[in-house]
This record gives C-alpha cells, structure tokens and sequence, in this order.
C-alpha cells in the first residue's frame, strides 16, 4: 500500500563543516538529516548542534536498561526528531528508553525507533550468530517486541516492510535503510529495494546516504527520488 514518505539523507562524514554544508544544499528536497556514529564520535553533542534543525540521531543504543535511560536523557537538549536503539536489547532496556524519552516536554521528545535486524546482515551472517531461521522472521519477532515495549517506530530493510505491515498494522513508523535507486552500486547492503519499491510497499521514511552525498551532483540525486517518491 503506497502512503506518503520521507526522505532522509545520511551524512555519513565526519566533518561538521561538510555535514552542514549538505544539509543546507538538500534541505529543499530532504525531511531529516541522520548523523551517525562516525559523526557523532567525532564531533560530540556540539557538533549535533552545529548541523542543528532536522536531525535524527542514528547512534543505535544497546546497554544495560540504566544506562540506555541516562542516554537518552543525556539527547533530549540535543531535540533530534528520531533517535534510535537496537531491539536486541530487549524489553526491559526498550522500555526504558521509552520511559525517560517520556521525561522530555512535547516539543523534544524524540521518536524512539528500535533497529530490527542492520541491512548488512543475511541469513547466513545471522546463523553465523547462532540466529536460526532467517532475517525475516528474526526481524518479526524483534519487531514485536519493540512495539510491546512502546517504541514510535522500526527501522527495518526494504524486503521486511511489506511483513511488518501486515502484522503490525499502520501504527508503527517504518524507517527504511538499504535504499538503492535503479543502476545504484549496493555497498555494503545486503537487502536493498529502489526508493519506489520502498514506499509501494509502505515506508514512511527512506535513508539514503551514498547514492545522494557521494553523487556527482547531490542536489539532482535528492531531487530525483524525491519525484520518484511523489
């Protein structure tokens, strides 16, 4: 089912100075910008304050229940739209999170996504874990829980959205890495789709990262998914 979708791009960099260049040239055609890790080791909660506005802080918590809540606490001054955590902490770590993103006011609670299984990972890669059964239904029972445990939304790979749909219903927000348009290099992505495909099948936000900030001219590439979007 088709629905309206974001876009995202992920400045994958860390110079403050190029991140905020970026966002500024895409911001016409781009709802949020993500920093990573990468970004964010580099550069601290300052540097999320340099780039400022419509962030979604992508540093992917996963610790002991305690420890996620103070981080989380410790983001909200920051006021990033989107802030995620991986599912595989489990339930009581989840809801933790979920509590002390509660403690902020309307204006800078951040959603709270729960990462389901990354994009690099397949089948063979989980089993190597001691994961029986496959990406999907891992992702499927990761994605249950999270929900259980009161998250906004899932970041999930393009291939799984159609699933969660249909077990989850229209509630939970779908964030989509693994984006690839038609003729794009995969990288590092083990489970892809084109930013149309995505979308049919019923995102609500799109990551790309790579096919827009590494492009000859970024500006043109934002600008093309977004009408393939629309």
């Amino acid at each position: 089912m088709s629905r309206r979708c974001g876009l995202i791009v992920a400045l994958d960099t860390p110079d403050v100075a190029v991140a905020r260049r970026m966002a500024a040239t895409l911001a016409p055609w781009c709802g949020l910008f993500k920093l990573g890790l990468e970004f964010f080791l580099a550069n601290g909660p300052a540097g999320v304050r340099e780039v400022g506005g419509r962030v979604f802080l992508d540093v992917k918590l996963h610790d002991i229940p305690n420890t996620v809540a103070g981080a989380v606490r410790s983001a909200v001054p920051l006021a990033p739209r989107m802030l995620t955590l991986h599912a595989a902490g489990g339930t009581a770590m989840i809801a933790a999170a979920v509590q002390a993103a509660a403690t902020a006011d309307a204006d800078h609670r951040p959603l709270l996504l729960a990462v389901t299984v990354l994009t690099s990972i397949d089948a063979a890669a989980l089993a190597a874990m001691g994961v029986a059964g496959g990406t999907r239904q891992q992702v499927l029972r990761l994605a249950r829980l999270a929900v259980a445990a009161g998250v906004d939304g899932l970041v999930c790979a393009p291939s799984e959205v159609a699933m969660l749909r249909d077990a989850l219903g229209e509630a939970p927000l779908l964030v989509v890495p693994g984006i690839r348009p038609a003729g794009a290099a995969a990288g590092d992505q083990a489970r892809t789709a084109t930013p149309a495909e995505a979308a049919a099948a019923g995102a609500d936000w799109l990551v790309v990262g790579r096919p827009i900030t590494g492009a000859p001219d970024p500006l043109a590439a934002a600008a093309a998914i977004s009408a393939e979007l629309a």
